[in-house]
């Protein structure tokens, strides 16, 4: 990748964060620790993986993308807003009852979303729906579903991740936003998903682990695993930072959702500017 690209992807990823933090003041409360490690993702999704047309949100061979931490919406809006799905003056009306963009995303309003989602859990088995429909239709398209890890506790998941590998669903592709923080804190206190990997590779996914903030690393895996239809299903454990990029935030579970006053929004704006 060259460096003007690199550097134009990370200037939008640093948008993202403001505009999330534009919703979130204006709105009096969001999802921030979530959102903001999920960015690189959504960047190198959007600016180079994703085969869409956002002048055309329903083009059958488009790939599918599913947000199944739905509580990340608005780092998936900003995004889609940028690549132009949608204008960006609907970011200004984040949360209003009438308004399109919601705390969780809906197909039923936003041209290019694929699945409602918020309800945790549902992502991965309607992302294995989507790629076995492909395969019975005879379709090139990719399905890329972005998981949060406490959402792995749950055990749809599970099932999914079963089901993928037997239905030799090499054009689906799960990521995993791998910060180790859930909204009641450190996951491995809770329910251990470790050995992580290990467990995905015994349920016969190809499986890799990165840094989910190196945008050009994720762009050459993604890359990578979508040149290659050999009957295994993709995973891609991406280690993050919940909060990524404000220094406050970072790592701290009480900020999985939070509410932040004039002086704080200001601050937050000052370190994103940096």
């Amino acid at each position: 990748m060259e460096q003007t690209e690199l550097s134009e992807l990370e200037e939008r990823a640093r948008q993202v964060r403001m505009d999330v933090t534009d919703m979130f003041y204006k709105w009096g409360h969001g999802h921030f620790g979530g959102s903001f490690s999920s960015v690189e993702i959504l960047i190198a999704l959007y600016f180079h993986t994703l085969q869409v047309d956002p002048k055309n949100p329903e083009w059958p061979d488009r790939d599918r993308f599913i947000m199944s931490k739905g509580h990340g919406a608005a780092a998936l809006y900003s995004v889609m807003a940028q690549r132009g799905f949608f204008p960006e003056e609907w970011l200004g009306r984040y949360g209003d009852l009438c308004a399109n963009l919601n705390c969780h995303p809906s197909m039923a309003r936003i041209p290019g979303v694929d699945l409602s989602s918020g309800s945790l859990g549902h992502g991965l088995p309607v992302g294995v729906g989507m790629a076995y429909a492909a395969k019975m239709d005879n379709k090139n398209y990719h399905t890329f579903v972005l998981l949060g890890d406490g959402e792995c506790h749950e055990g749809m998941i599970w099932e999914a991740a079963m089901a993928a590998p037997h239905f030799k669903l090499d054009n689906l592709v799960a990521i995993v936003d791998r910060n180790r923080l859930c909204i009641a804190g450190r996951t491995e206190d809770w329910l251990p998903l470790e050995p992580f990997a290990s467990k995905w590779r015994d349920f016969n996914w190809e499986t890799h682990t990165i840094d989910g903030h190196d945008l050009a690393a994720l762009i050459c895996l993604l890359d990578q695993v979508t040149s290659r239809r050999n009957g295994l299903p993709k995973v891609i454990i991406a280690d993050t930072i919940k909060g990524k990029g404000v220094a406050t935030m970072e790592n701290d579970p009480d900020w999985h959702a939070h509410g932040i006053d004039q002086k704080m929004y200001e601050l937050v704006i000052k370190e994103l500017r940096r």
